[in-house]
């Protein structure tokens, strides 16, 4: 099984809030690989809405994304470019 991960940190200022999370959800349910936040030890499902607002992820946190699974480094490399982008929030 492939296995994929990259530190990411929140270059967007509000952080990771509802709008945000929801297109991390609906962007990571894309792929077959099971995917995973990572903050400070404490790891959620990104497919889970839930699990990533209990992130409370604020600008500049850093986070690892985890992937694992058939499609788990384009999945990764995918998610990625939301947080480069600062999921196109000022």
């Amino acid at each position: 099984m492939d296995e994929y991960e990259r530190e990411v940190v929140i270059t967007n200022r509000a952080g990771l809030h509802t709008r945000p999370a929801s297109m991390l959800v609906k962007l990571s349910s894309k792929y077959n690989s099971e995917i995973y936040l990572i903050k400070d030890g404490f790891t959620i499902n990104a497919k889970s809405i839930i699990g990533v607002m209990t992130l409370a992820a604020e600008y500049g946190s850093k986070l690892t994304i985890k992937a694992e699974g058939i499609d788990a480094q384009e999945a990764v490399d995918n998610i990625a470019i939301l947080f480069d982008n600062g999921f196109d929030e000022p």
